[in-house]
């Protein structure tokens, strides 16, 4: 949608809190050309709902976010969960109670089983996006909206009639929740073609505070996912959060959620990421140093079977260790079930030599239909085999896991296999920020692996593959050679996702390093892996919705095992 003044953008916006925002003016901010004066925030409109058995909700409608309700006058029915809060935003209503306050924040309007007819009746606080934040579940399908009601103004009007067509209506409320496209022109290139296109649209300056690089916000785009994600290497969602806030600050920005198209954000340079690092810096020189190893990097033949490689499968955590857990998921039972899934399909229609690191006793080897319920008891395959059971550290169960599979890397070697045809991958799923969605890869940084490693005190616990195997050592040229090896499977394992349609991270889906707790590190079950290949792979993100129905379909996690199978062998063909 082209818009058609500058005034425009000030009518266009309220957001609802929690659901990240772009192509909003941002309070107390300038628009382009603008003297930077803007009318004073109308006060809320405060109104009673009434409750379909009997009494009343207070209820307000503000500016810029939305509905707002006393939260202990509402039935249990209507809290998406339970809250000590007084008062509560729309967005915390379960589907029903969604329902009734849209009915009764807005009397006037007609529900019918084609659309819902919404006459404006607080023109001073309702916008487009508020109308489209609450009637279908994202405030970026104003644009819809305006399309649909071609002859209505941008600046709502009290008693003018907009309609949304049913087939635009959140599923809260019976439709089928189309969500806004948020396409750029980016997504269809590889990751090394996708990081320069989007480092070309930094520029870098100073202020007094230091050096920062200056993106400019696109339509369509917020500062959660397009700028911190992508530009910093943070996902976890405090993390994120924290970024953004800072971020903010050093823009000039008010409020996160409102942020028009075309905003200068000033990202400080110390948070950019490698590939968006200075020229000249070490950071950026050792990235390209990477990338010019993966163009040199030659595909190894194995034939259609995979003959002759050797794969190492992982699920991460398990037994008392349930991994990551939201939106009533958890992590380890359902990548178990990806691993094994394509631990059968290996077996079945490949010659390719393949283990698990890990095994649930009570489920073999076996996949399923339906995960009901988390299983507690889980081990690592070592000698005799290490459980699960809460009793050590997490972080020893970690470490067997790649002790573990360098013993059969070691092994397979010495009976004459070829060590550039070694395989290990990680299956995970993450918590992150709500806004990402989709598989995200981790492979081993060059720069974050150390030269030598070994296990001792109470991780180099007492098991046959420890004496051999619990020690390491890296040259520099492995190192490079181990991220370069690992970034190549990636490209091939999103393509194959992606043919098969399914989410991929939607900014920079491969990564080398995690920033947690202000930290980087590499993955332990990667970092000190000697296959010549390591990846760990996120399949989804368990604080996305529509990632957690993702994983609780059957039909998705045979699909996922195919595409990396389908992975493994374009891997392992010459072109």
């Amino acid at each position: 949608m082209a818009l058609r003044s500058a005034r425009a953008l000030l009518v266009m916006g309220l957001a609802v809190p929690g659901l990240p925002v772009s192509g909003l003016p941002v309070s107390g901010l300038p628009l382009p050309g603008l003297a930077a004066t803007q009318d004073p925030e109308p006060p809320p409109a405060e109104f009673l709902g009434k409750l379909p058995e009997g009494g009343t909700v207070p209820m307000r409608l503000v500016f810029r976010k939305g509905l707002m309700l006393e939260a202990r006058r509402l039935p249990k029915k209507f809290l998406l969960r339970k809250t000590e809060a007084p008062w509560i935003y729309f967005e915390d209503l379960s589907a029903d109670g969604k329902k009734w306050a849209l009915r009764a924040a807005f009397p006037d309007d007609v529900w019918s089983r084609d659309e819902v007819k919404h006459f404006v009746r607080h023109a001073e606080l309702e916008s487009v996006w508020l109308m489209a934040s609450h009637f279908t579940g994202h405030g970026q399908n104003y644009d819809r909206l305006e399309a649909l009601n071609p002859k209505n103004p941008e600046k709502l009007v009290a008693g003018d009639l907009w309609r949304i067509p049913r087939e635009l209506l959140s599923k809260d409320l019976g439709g089928q929740g189309l969500a806004p496209d948020r396409s750029q022109p980016e997504d269809g290139l590889d990751d090394e073609a996708r990081v320069k296109a989007y480092r070309a649209l930094l520029s870098f300056d100073q202020d007094k505070e230091g050096k920062f690089a200056a993106y400019r916000l696109r339509k369509g785009e917020a500062l959660w996912s397009s700028v911190v994600m992508r530009y910093t290497d943070r996902v976890d969602g405090k993390e994120v959060n924290r970024a953004a806030e800072l971020i903010a600050k050093r823009s000039g920005i008010a409020d996160v959620r409102s942020i028009q198209p075309g905003t200068t954000i000033r990202i400080p340079v110390d948070l950019l990421s490698d590939p968006f690092q200075l020229e000249g810096s070490q950071a950026l020189k050792e990235e390209q140093e990477i990338r010019e190893e993966v163009r040199r990097t030659p595909k190894l033949e194995a034939g259609p079977k995979l003959g002759g490689v050797r794969i190492v499968l992982d699920a991460g955590h398990g037994g008392r260790d349930k991994g990551a857990m939201a939106n009533g998921l958890w992590e380890s039972d359902f990548v178990y079930d990806i691993a094994m899934r394509t631990k059968r399909i290996l077996e079945q229609d490949t010659e390719a030599s393949v283990s698990s690191t890990i095994l649930y006793p009570r489920l073999g080897f076996k996949t399923r239909e339906d995960i009901k319920r988390p299983s507690d008891v889980a081990q690592i395959l070592t000698t005799p085999p290490f459980p699960i059971d809460g009793e050590s550290p997490t972080a020893v169960s970690v470490n067997l896991r790649w002790v573990l599979a360098n013993d059969q890397f070691a092994e397979f070697v010495k009976k004459k296999g070829d060590p550039r045809k070694t395989i290990f991958l990680s299956f995970h799923a993450d918590s992150l920020h709500p806004t990402a969605r989709g598989t995200m890869i981790y492979v081993p940084g060059a720069a974050s692996v150390p030269s030598t490693y070994g296990l001792a005190g109470s991780r180099a616990v007492r098991v046959k593959e420890m004496k051999a195997s619990g020690r390491v050592s890296f040259s520099a040229r492995e190192k490079v050679q181990g991220e370069a090896r690992s970034r190549v499977f990636s490209e091939l394992l999103l393509r194959e996702l992606q043919k098969a349609k399914l989410p991929v991270h939607g900014n920079r889906a491969i990564r080398n390093v995690i920033h947690r707790d202000g930290k980087n590190f590499v993955p332990a079950a990667i970092r000190h892996n000697t296959a010549a290949t390591k990846v760990l792979i996120e399949v989804a993100n368990l604080t996305n919705e529509a990632d957690v129905e993702n994983l609780m379909d059957p039909a998705f996690r045979e699909g996922y095992a195919e595409a990396v199978v389908r992975a493994v062998r374009a891997y392992y063909k010459k072109s």
